[in-house]
């Protein structure tokens, strides 16, 4: 880059946003303010970023210096505040569930082509894993043939007392597919090769938590595309004895192979994480991904510059908040 990317903050309500913000500032971009009314939330966020000033909202949309805006607003709020965002002439970069109905994909969709700015969502589970990058990178070089079928799970330890009330609010939070698989949406995609797809089946439930009628506590969905098909499960489930928030689990599909990412832990196996097991003909294999190195906040901070789609395109972007709100209204008619 030819000079820092300044962006600002704007919506501090889950803990995704310091991950965000530490990946912006180690790809290189300035932090210059953020907005977060809570007293609560605004004091974790200073207590990791210091040097960050608390400006209001309109003072930071108006500012002409800064670029970019990143959010972790209740998920309700993140496409009205992106439209705002965009309107004022800057790009967004908010948390999943980027978009929480069909309805605010569709204006979002129609502001973002009407102000070429970018929106962009954090799909963590993909932008933060080297073994799932590095994965769809053989995958796509024919380590495993021809890719037929994706299955992706994403289990989550519920941790209810920690939860802040919007959490077991269903309007408000969009869903578990919405929320949650739009991961697994995004890899389905990415591992495919999919531009275009849809949902087949899905369900979503409150198995084990009657106290918060609001919150489903598991979701599951098939998709076809026109690249292959894939199932997603994600769920609140994960027991207090396993040492990370959840098992979360990819394996990939193909004619001549198939790629198994254990992406947090490996049971009762080896140390730490981002496991990647591959199996083709010629046997077995655990590839080692210590030394790669995440393109994506590289890659978005220079599209950001250079007006390009680099690190995701638009469409892909838009068509996995698609799937998983097409998912989550075809499970909640059930």
């Amino acid at each position: 880059m030819k000079r820092p990317i300044r962006f600002a903050v704007i919506g501090v309500n889950h803990y995704h946003i310091l991950d965000m913000t530490k990946a912006l500032l180690e790809g290189g971009a300035e932090l210059v303010s953020f907005c977060e009314p809570d007293p609560v939330n605004a004091a974790k966020f200073t207590a990791q970023f210091p040097h960050a000033v608390a400006h209001e909202k309109a003072a930071i949309l108006e500012d002409p210096t800064i670029q970019m805006i990143a959010s972790a607003a209740v998920p309700c709020d993140r496409a009205s505040l992106g439209i705002e965002v965009m309107r004022h002439g800057k790009d967004y970069f908010v948390d999943k569930a980027g978009v929480t109905s069909l309805e605010q994909l569709a204006e979002v969709r129609r502001v973002q082509a009407e102000t070429q700015r970018i929106y962009s969502i954090y799909y963590g589970e993909r932008f933060e894993s080297k073994a799932t990058v590095k994965a769809a990178e053989m995958a796509r070089a024919g380590a495993i043939g021809k890719v037929i079928q994706t299955i992706g799970l994403g289990p989550h330890r519920l941790n209810a007392h920690l939860r802040p009330t919007w959490f077991f609010d269903l309007p408000q939070t969009g869903g578990i597919l919405c929320d949650l698989a739009s991961h697994q949406m995004d890899q389905f995609l990415y591992f495919t090769n999919s531009i275009q797809a849809d949902v087949v089946a899905a369900h979503v439930a409150n198995y084990h938590n009657p106290q918060t009628p609001g919150l489903q506590d598991f979701g599951e969905a098939t998709l076809v595309g026109n690249g292959g098909r894939g199932y997603c499960r994600v769920d609140w489930f994960t027991p207090n004895g396993l040492a990370v928030y959840g098992d979360t689990r990819c394996m990939v599909l193909g004619t001549d192979g198939y790629i198994d990412l254990r992406k947090n832990i490996d049971i009762d196996g080896k140390p730490g994480a981002n496991h990647f097991l591959l199996v083709d003909h010629n046997g077995t294999q655990r590839i080692s991904v210590d030394d790669f190195q995440l393109p994506f906040i590289g890659q978005f901070l220079n599209d950001i510059e250079n007006r390009t789609e680099t690190a995701m395109s638009q469409t892909h972007c838009f068509l996995a908040s698609e799937l998983a709100l097409k998912a989550q209204a075809l499970g909640q008619k059930k």
